[in-house]
């Protein structure tokens, strides 16, 4: 509800700990005109809500407002991004504003960097290193305020830490919490914090003439009717296109045709998460032609495409979703939300009036929900619910999010960590307790079953090939394959192939760049690296993330082995983990998994033709179709030893042997319903006795037809 807005404050002197710290607000900035009032609400109520549409200026303000309330000076105001690149350039704007020095009056954290001290009064990080700071400091103590941003996003970061902080706030009268994003829910929000006052704050930008087309089948031809429209408009508003389609490849299918049928009437430029840096940076230098960006959601919210005149929206995007049936990450290609298509709609309002093209009708625009499905509504909830049981938070299914998960959602991720081995107390069994194990994945900074592997790999003696393996899996894949030199890349990369793992071959990439890099010089590695198609910012995540695994597993006591490990040894330890990326070669080349799943291996991979008759993968995703990604050829009797009591065992076909003067029977052992054993002749007396008796009863074979003494 809005209010009458109060008086913007003067320049005012706030105490810092190195001297005075001059805070103004710029006047050109919407929010600035709401400061005052917002500053009001701050000191008067526990929890503020801002909505504030892009570049009303809410991001680089609020702290500032914290200050001209009076708060800093009793512990940190903590300002949370989703992403590490927004919260260093946010700490740098802030610091710039204030005239000092970042690390500071004004810091940072992120993960694998940090510029703050004992003078820093704003502290500038993403949600999950806030997350990860609450092991250490359950009442968030050394804050006085938090500044949760881009809470549209409801990613489980976000909703998590939400929930946490509605119950700590009941603890900590004075912390101050301020709510902000550009597309909030903003009623859903203050029922959930207790009728808290909300501020609407408008943007800076240019009004937007939206323009519905119901779109034809072929979104080329829908493209090149738009295309069309904006070459005649052309001489009136010399401006940049941004056209949002929903993947990679149907991005690259429209840079080929529009390079095809456009020539030299415009330059196409792809924009996609995987897309190398470099290519990525294209679309902030200038161009000689009008210039088409051809995007995912990621130019939504994560990169603002400068000089863009005209949107062209089809509507869609690929939105992540945990099957729990499958146990697989599906990505199908949905009609995105109003909110996602008024983000999309903005893009063109930044520099000057635009034009947005959505190829579909208003009427199918108005039937669309109007906010996005929250992440913990389409996640794997196994890592949240290892955080609650290990912060002793109770109960996942009455934790307050704003949104609860499914009561199905919260058994799954449980009946996952009881798979793991992470439970005391099987998952139906009321109050349920961390066992051993879950105890140590809670001190391992990565997925649950990721950190089983390397609970595995200590018990096998092959901890640093997989601590290698698992820093890869944990971050952007380093390798590059620039659509114009596919087969160029392709060669640089098969050099470290291994024909029988995708795994094995992570291992030997990292052997090779760690010779290279004590080697050289730091500029010739990164020269090195760019020559064989690996981006170096990923390859320093990656040794980032390995050394923090390094760290918590000599924490933890965990030697690492010296000999190479061997492929048994290291893929007997994935395969702890990766129970639900198993299969088995099927009759027409696909491969058969738990829980009737199946699946290809991707194109991508050396074992793609050489189609082993067992496999692990990292991940099985299902897009197009569905495929196994980073997989590795393993042995069945591997998979019966990871798997042990998920096993389901069943005897048919008992007899006398006479040669053998005993019982014998026949097992079959699944896995969710994949046989790892089929028929396998076992002793009578190696089986559970009373589970075989019971079995062939249920049968009708009583043992005294057998012709075989008593089975007692």
């Amino acid at each position: 509800m809005k209010t009458a807005a109060a008086p913007r404050p003067e320049p005012v002197a706030v105490a810092g700990r190195q001297g005075p710290l001059n805070v103004s607000f710029p006047p050109e900035l919407p929010i600035t005109a709401r400061i005052g009032e917002i500053v009001e609400h701050i000191r008067s109520h526990q929890v503020v809500i801002v909505a504030g549409e892009t570049g009303s200026g809410k991001t680089t303000q609020l702290p500032k407002a914290c200050l001209a309330a009076g708060l800093g000076a009793r512990g940190l105001i903590g300002h949370t991004q989703p992403r590490r690149l927004a919260a260093r350039a946010c700490a740098a704007r802030i610091a710039k504003e204030l005239n000092v020095h970042l690390g500071g009056a004004v810091g940072f954290a992120v993960r694998f960097a940090e510029a703050s001290g004992p003078d820093t009064l704003i502290k500038v990080m993403t949600d999950g290193l806030l997350l990860a700071g609450i092991h250490g400091d359950r009442r968030l103590s050394a804050y006085e305020a938090l500044i949760i941003d881009e809470a549209h996003e409801r990613s489980l970061n976000v909703d998590f830490l939400l929930g946490y902080l509605k119950r700590l706030l009941r603890r900590r009268p004075g912390l101050k919490l301020i709510i902000t994003s550009a597309t909030i829910d903003v009623e859903a929000f203050q029922a959930h914090f207790d009728g808290a006052p909300a501020v609407q704050v408008g943007g800076r930008g240019h009004p937007v003439d939206v323009v519905y087309q119901d779109a034809p089948g072929d979104q080329f031809e829908a493209l090149d009717r738009c295309l069309a429209e904006i070459k005649r408009r052309g001489a009136r508003q010399a401006r940049d296109t941004l056209a949002f389609l929903p993947g990679e490849r149907e991005i690259l299918d429209a840079a080929h045709w529009l390079r095809r049928h456009w020539g030299d009437a415009f330059e196409a430029l792809p924009l996609y998460a995987r897309l190398p840096a470099r290519e990525q940076r294209r679309i902030f230098t200038p161009g000689e032609r009008p210039r088409v960006v051809l995007a995912t959601n990621v130019a939504e919210t994560s990169i603002t495409v400068p000089n863009v005149g005209y949107v062209i929206d089809f509507g869609l995007a690929r939105i992540a979703r945990y099957s729990q049936r499958s146990k697989i990450q599906r990505l199908p290609v949905e009609p995105i939300s109003q909110a996602s298509a008024e983000q999309r709609a903005g893009r063109c309002g930044r520099v000057a009036p635009g034009t947005c093209f959505r190829l579909y009708s208003q009427a199918d625009f108005e039937s669309r929900p109007r906010y996005t499905a929250p992440e913990i509504k389409r996640s794997n909830l196994a890592a949240v619910a290892l955080r609650m049981l290990d912060l002793g938070l109770g109960d996942i299914g009455r934790f307050p999010f704003i949104d609860p998960p499914a009561p199905r959602a919260t058994r799954d991720a449980l009946r996952s960590l009881g798979e793991l081995g992470a439970l005391r107390d099987a998952p139906a069994a009321g109050a349920v307790r961390l066992s051993r194990i879950g105890r140590t994945l809670a001190r391992l900074p990565v997925d649950p079953r990721l950190g089983r592997i390397l609970i595995a790999a200590a018990q096998l003696g092959c901890l640093r090939e997989a601590l290698v393996v698992v820093a890869a899996l944990s971050v952007p894949d380093p390798r590059e394959r620039p659509p114009e030199r596919r087969e160029a890349a392709d060669a640089a990369h098969r050099r470290h192939a291994d024909k029988q793992s995708d795994f094995a071959t992570l291992v030997r990439l990292w052997d090779a760049l760690e010779a290279e890099r004590a080697a050289l010089t730091r500029a010739a590695f990164r020269d090195a690296l760019g020559r064989n198609f690996l981006a170096p910012n990923r390859v320093a995540e990656w040794r980032a993330v390995h050394r923090q695994l390094l760290l918590a597993a000599k924490a933890l006591g965990w030697p690492l082995n010296r000999a190479p490990a061997t492929h048994a040894s290291l893929h007997r330890a994935l395969l702890v983990g990766s129970l639900d990326f198993v299969g088995r070669l099927d009759e027409d080349g696909a491969h058969l998994g738990a829980r009737g799943l199946k699946f290809r291996v991707f194109p991508g991979s050396p074992l793609a033709r050489a189609a082993p008759r067992w496999l692990v993968a990292a991940e099985i995703v299902e897009t197009r179709q569905t495929y196994a990604r980073c997989v590795a050829k393993v042995e069945a009797e591997w998979v019966e030893e990871a798997a042990g009591p998920l096993l389901k065992r069943t005897w048919s076909d008992p007899h006398w042997d006479a040669g053998r003067g005993e019982v014998m029977a026949l097992e079959r052992a699944t896995l969710h319903g994949l046989a790892v054993v089929e028929r396998r002749p076992v002793r009578f007396a190696a089986v559970d006795a009373a589970a075989a008796r019971e079995h062939f009863a249920r049968q009708a074979l009583a043992p005294a037809t057998l012709g075989a003494p008593d089975l007692g």
